[in-house]
Order: structure tokens, then C-alpha cells, then sequence
């Protein structure tokens, strides 16, 4: 198989507001500060898998503006080739405005802008990335149609198509599911998907099984602190995270699929893998942030092997 990894999703520019309250209709309150950062879905786990050494080739699209030069620039720092990129001269870079009050609470509005454009048509007319990569990875913030569209041509192509369900809509097509290899979503998209609200590991493993019944492989369940839980035809098994004090959990799903399409392009074994996402994901929490919190390569390896030595 192929090393190469081809992440197909959204790019954003994340403006994060923080005040005391929030303001109520047609009420005016004072900020205490304004952050930007790059977001986005599909440029936060490309970011991860070039911070972690993989050989990642990134398809999206930004607008012709300030935001969309400066995500380019972000994904080429962590060893993401964005030369596939589609620049839209007509719409600006998404944003997502993040309303943060002084509980750690938090509203937030996505303008998805340039995303809108990542169609099937653009898709086919980098047919060229599809047959370069051993792995698609895939996220729902961008159209329906072009997510059906990598799935459908990875597939094609006998590539390993990761779907990160996340936001998580009410349903996906039972296409979609039959074209998926691991599913990744977190309890509460599981539970959406499903139709079972998850309550314990009994109902996950259920409400897991309803979607390998509509054609799934295998669907790999993130459960923060409690790990991954990995459930397929034969295999119901869970992996324990690494216990740390987390700070910020922005980034850590998209942290743990850049590390797991990352593992398993260079040939680890599904075991090996997953405990190699969730070690990475572990870090990402400790920090705050999104693509500023993702590790490298040099920082997981050095916790793989404090792990060994102290289970040896």
C-alpha cells in the first residue's frame, strides 16, 4: 500500500471571543480578547499527519484573501503539501466565530464560505492525488456530495477510507456507510448516528453494531479519557488512554485520526495504531489551542517508549 495520505475536508479560520457573559438579544457587552487560529477539520488533521512525519497531500478549498494565504502557509509548516488547494475568487476563506464566556462555555457560528466550493467536479480534476494515496481521510464539513465522491472513488481504487462523522448529521446514506473502512466518531455522534443513546459500553458496542449492519468495516468509537473502542465483525476490544490533565480537548479527535491514518499508512498493525493515536491525542489535550496543539513525531515516539519500558 501506498504511504501517501489524502485529506479531503474544510479550512477555516477560527475567531475566538472571550467575555464574562454572554450578551442576551439586542444586548452590548465588553470583550476581554479576540484570538485567531486555523481550523478546520480537514487542515487540523492534515497538520497532525505532517507533524507526525506522514506523507500527507491535503484537497479543500480557501478564498483568494488574507485567511486563505495564511491556512497555506500554516498546512506547508507542518509538511502538508497544499498544492492541490483550489483558491475561490469569488468566496472569502470559511470562518467559525467561537463565543467563549468566562465559564468555558461556548456558542459558535460557522460561515462555511469557500468549503462550499470542494465539489465532485473539483474532486475529479485531482484524480491524480486518489491514485497517489493508500488512504483517504474524510470529514462531513464540506458538501455531501464530495464526501460521497472520495469515499466512492477510494474505494474504487481499493484505498482505506477513514470518515470522521463529525459535525455528525441526522443520518448518513447507507452508501456512504458501505464505503467506509473505520468510522471514528465520538459517543455523542455515535449515538446520532445510531439512533441509541450511548450509556455504557454495552450501548456503544450496540449502537456500533447497527452501523457495521449497514455496511461499515470497522467503527473505531473515541471516548476522551477513556480511550478508543474498536468494534467490527469479529472484534469488540477497548483501548485505555493514557491518563493526563487535560487543558484543552479542541483538536484532540482530529489529533487521533491524523495519527491513526498516519500509523496505518506506514504498515502498523491495527493494534499498534490505535494506541499510537490515542498517545498522540493524549499530548494534544495537555495543550491549548488546535493545530498549535498537535504533537510531532519526535514527542509520541519519545511517550511510546516510556510506555514500554514501564510495562516491560
Amino acid at each position: 500500500m501506498s504511504r501517501g495520505i489524502l485529506v479531503v475536508g474544510s479550512l477555516n479560520m477560527d475567531m475566538s471571543v472571550h467575555m464574562e457573559t454572554m450578551p442576551a438579544v439586542g444586548e452590548t457587552v465588553l470583550g476581554d480578547g479576540l484570538g485567531y487560529q486555523m481550523g478546520g477539520k480537514g487542515a487540523n488533521q492534515a497538520c497532525a499527519c505532517g507533524r507526525l512525519g506522514g506523507e500527507v497531500k491535503i484537497l479543500g478549498c480557501v478564498g483568494r484573501d488574507e485567511f486563505g494565504s495564511r491556512q497555506i502557509e500554516s498546512l506547508e509548516a507542518a509538511g502538508v503539501d497544499a498544492s492541490g488547494l483550489r483558491q475561490s475568487p469569488g468566496l472569502p476563506t470559511g470562518t467559525a466565530v467561537i463565543y467563549v464566556d468566562g465559564n468555558g462555555d461556548n456558542s459558535i457560528v460557522v460561515i462555511p464560505g469557500a468549503n462550499r466550493e470542494c465539489g465532485e467536479q473539483y474532486l475529479r480534476e485531482r484524480d491524480e492525488l486518489f491514485r497517489w494515496c493508500g488512504i483517504v481521510v474524510l470529514q462531513m464539513e464540506i458538501p455531501m456530495e464530495a464526501v460521497l465522491y472520495a469515499a466512492r472513488r477510494g474505494r474504487e481504487l481499493g484505498k482505506t477510507v477513514i470518515l470522521n462523522p463529525a459535525p455528525a448529521p441526522d443520518r448518513l446514506p447507507d452508501e456512504l456507510l458501505g464505503l467506509v473502512d473505520y468510522l471514528t466518531p465520538n459517543e455523542t455522534e455515535l449515538a446520532k448516528l445510531s439512533g441509541i443513546a450511548a450509556m455504557g459500553q454495552a450501548d456503544l458496542k450496540r449502537a456500533a453494531r447497527r452501523l457495521i449492519e449497514k455496511g461499515v468495516k470497522k467503527v473505531l468509537v473515541t471516548l476522551g479519557e477513556q480511550g478508543a473502542l474498536l468494534v467490527d465483525g469479529e472484534t469488540e476490544r477497548l483501548y485505555p488512554a493514557r491518563q493526563v490533565e487535560s487543558v484543552d480537548t479542541t483538536a484532540a479527535g482530529d489529533c487521533f485520526n491524523g495519527a491513526l491514518a498516519t500509523a496505518l499508512a506506514e504498515g502498523m498493525a491495527e493494534d499498534e495504531a490505535i494506541r499510537f493515536a490515542n498517545l498522540a491525542a493524549s499530548l494534544a489535550v495537555t495543550r491549548k489551542g488546535a493545530q498549535s496543539s498537535l504533537p510531532d513525531r519526535e514527542e509520541v515516539e519519545r511517550l511510546s517508549g516510556d510506555n514500554r519500558e514501564r510495562s516491560a
